[in-house]
């Protein structure tokens, strides 16, 4: 049953993902629309990433009092029902709303599916289970675009976000009909099972170690660059080669999916790096250096392009580098997290959350001030390279909150 389970889990990441996409290739349509520029559409953009991230730590909590089966049921139904609900704005205002309405309900899917993943697998299944689910994002993030690239010469997009409705639904169905509550089902990790950490989180040494301020801060940098893909670039391509919103929903698709394969591949080559050398040090923090530095060169090289599936080849090899590299966050935050891995990695994600929120924003700006969207490119490495600092600095001992702790466990 686990993994029907995790098949429902990653079908819920590919529909949010592609929905979460919706507003990439339609952006210059909504624009003339609604009598916007590029800046308002950025805000837009922004306001999505906005509510996700503010709302990762109380979906969280939502999660625990529910338990993972039901939250994740009232998650899904509540942001299929926003998305379509976007589709009737009429406005600027209401799509502002709207739009980070369902970011802030799109912020339960993780909390409840790494949840659900811990109470389901063994500890020897769940670097699996997160792996599949990385690679999902990745796949929900390609297939946004092209389906939209598809679909809007024949429907308006009102009409495509009213369809990206369903599928949530369809899957909230079946998941309620299928799927047992995960927590009733044994995984198998007694000691796991038996170690309940209670009392509260010491903020004050959250926010104030160095190490975590940059296990942050690396993935701040990262993500705001990843955003690229998930935001501008259909519309990036649009404007640079002169494209038509199919074909520049069609190439845009291309990266995401460099990117699945560079999370899944980045975390078996982190893996063996761990187990020839001995090194975690080398196995994450030097294989991050090393990824982000190439994602920094092709980004910079890519400015000085002028065609355009050239253009796209190195933006793939940027988002298979970006994906891979940010392996090596994940596995720091939860080597790191002690006996708090849940908040040391929902502090980090909304770390990044904010930093994606802002990349839309600056972009538009940049774009209505100066009318050149190469700039983006500039942007875009600039991330990565102060990425590469953060991850040159980074070198956390031990863990920030240990296990053994007697104030924070239940014995």
């Amino acid at each position: 049953m686990r993994y029907i389970l995790l098949a429902f889990l990653c079908a819920a990441t590919v529909i949010g993902y592609v929905q979460r996409g919706a507003l990439g290739v339609p952006s210059k349509l909504i624009e003339g629309e609604f009598g916007l520029d590029p800046a308002d559409m950025g805000t837009i953009m922004a306001a999505w990433f906005w509510g996700y991230s503010l709302c990762q730590l109380p979906s969280g909590w939502v999660a625990e009092r529910l338990g993972s089966k039901p939250a994740l049921l009232l998650f899904m139904v509540g942001w299929s029902v926003l998305t379509g609900l976007s589709g009737l704005a009429t406005g600027f205002a209401g799509l502002i709303c709207l739009w980070g309405l369902m970011g802030c309900v799109q912020a339960g899917l993780f909390p409840c599916a790494t949840k659900a993943v811990g109470a389901t697998f063994p500890l020897a299944g769940q670097a699996f289970a997160s792996g599949a689910l990385s690679g999902c994002m990745a796949l929900g993030g390609a297939s946004a675009h092209r389906i939209m690239g598809q679909l809007i010469g024949s429907m308006s997009w009102h009409q495509i976000l009213a369809l990206y409705a369903l599928p949530g639904l369809v899957w909230a169905v079946g998941f309620a009909l299928v799927v047992p509550s995960p927590e009733g089902q044994k995984t198998g990790n007694q000691a796991g099972a038996k170690r309940k950490v209670t009392g509260p989180v010491n903020w004050l040494k959250l926010v104030t170690d160095r190490q975590m301020q940059l296990i942050c801060g690396q993935q701040f940098f990262r993500a705001a660059a990843m955003a690229f893909f998930y935001t501008w670039f259909p519309r990036f391509l649009k404007e640079t080669q002169g494209l038509p919103e199919k074909e520049a929903g069609e190439l845009a698709s291309w990266p995401p999916l460099a990117g699945l394969f560079g999370g899944l591949l980045g975390g078996l080559f982190s893996e063996w790096i761990l187990k020839r050398t001995g090194s975690p040090r080398l196995a994450r923090q030097g294989m991050a250096c090393a990824a982000m530095t190439i994602c920094a060169t092709v980004a910079i090289g890519s400015f000085f392009t002028t065609d355009k599936v050239f253009v796209v080849i190195l933006m793939c090899v940027a988002a298979f580098f970006g994906m891979a590299g940010g392996v090596s966050g994940y596995a720091v935050s939860i080597a790191y997290g002690g006996s708090r891995v849940a908040t040391v990695f929902a502090t980090m994600n909304m770390s990044g959350n904010i930093g994606a929120a802002l990349f839309p924003l600056i972009v538009g700006w940049l774009v209505r001030t100066t009318g050149n969207w190469n700039l983006a490119l500039l942007v875009f490495a600039s991330l990565f390279a102060a990425d590469v600092i953060c991850w040159a600095v980074l070198n956390p001992k031990g863990t920030l909150f240990p296990e053994t702790e007697p104030a924070q466990e239940r014995t």
